[in-house]
């Protein structure tokens, strides 16, 4: 498989989506064998400091054009597997804030990563953006705890892996199959099988939070892997979670 038609091009460099928001598409990692494209979303705050949600490979290139935006400050971890590259920013960056995700510490202690992390995320937006961002934890998994974000100016929902949606083309041939069965193949990317059967006994939990993704009434949902959506934020959701809507 050629890596790099796998990937978003061009790689490790910004990518604006709207007023002081941007996106930054990184390489493929492997997951159960699996590639993945990667993405981060880069805010920028009233303040002038950065919100990095899921931070990729810091290059070079990046970190120039990054620091022409403004003050990096805040390092998220959305979820338990979304950290690699927390230590790495911490290290190039004066006073960040790392911010943990459910589990993430424990996941992160037992693999010896060296990332520290400083405050833990919380059920609503933190002091530091709430003015800006909405925040939830999306709960109900045995095993995933995600938490998601809302930009309010851009009307941007920011997911992680509660939604996967896979280009056909960007994935080598015999994935595809898999891909389809498991409901990650774009045009109808949903949450994957194996997660979404961790939520059978907490059905509600997950159904409640998608109908307050709902209520945002987002326009752009921004995921880590795949597709993202530029418009009809709201359709897509309800196509999406339809499984646990119905």
């Amino acid at each position: 498989m050629n890596s790099q038609h796998s990937c978003y091009e061009p790689l490790f460099t910004l990518k604006s989506i709207d007023e002081d928001l941007w996106i930054a598409d990184g390489d493929n990692i492997r997951f159960y064998g699996v590639p993945f494209t990667t993405r981060m979303t880069i805010v920028r705050l009233d303040n002038g400091d950065l919100f990095v949600h899921s931070p990729i490979k810091l290059t070079q290139t990046l970190k120039s054009e990054i620091t022409k935006l403004g003050h990096v400050r805040h390092l998220v971890s959305p979820n338990w597997i979304h950290y690699a590259f927390i230590a790495e920013w911490s290290a190039s960056y004066e006073n960040t804030i790392a911010w943990a995700s459910p589990n993430v510490q424990q996941r992160s202690s037992k693999y010896g990563s060296d990332v520290h992390f400083d405050h833990n995320l919380g059920e609503t937006a933190e002091t530091d953006w709430a003015n800006e961002i909405d925040q939830m934890i999306v709960r109900g998994s045995s095993i995933h705890t995600e938490v998601v974000f809302f930009h309010r100016s851009s009307k941007t929902l920011i997911l992680t892996d509660l939604i996967i949606n896979l280009e056909a083309e960007k994935i080598p041939k015999w994935i595809r199959p898999l891909a389809w069965i498991v409901g990650v193949l774009d045009p109808d990317g949903k949450m994957p099988l194996d997660m979404r059967m961790t939520f059978l006994k907490n059905r509600n939990l997950l159904r409640n939070a998608v109908e307050r993704l709902i209520s945002w009434e987002p326009e752009k949902i921004i995921i880590s892997h795949g597709r993202w959506y530029e418009t009809d934020g709201v359709e897509e959701l309800q196509r999406a979670f339809r499984w646990i809507l119905s």
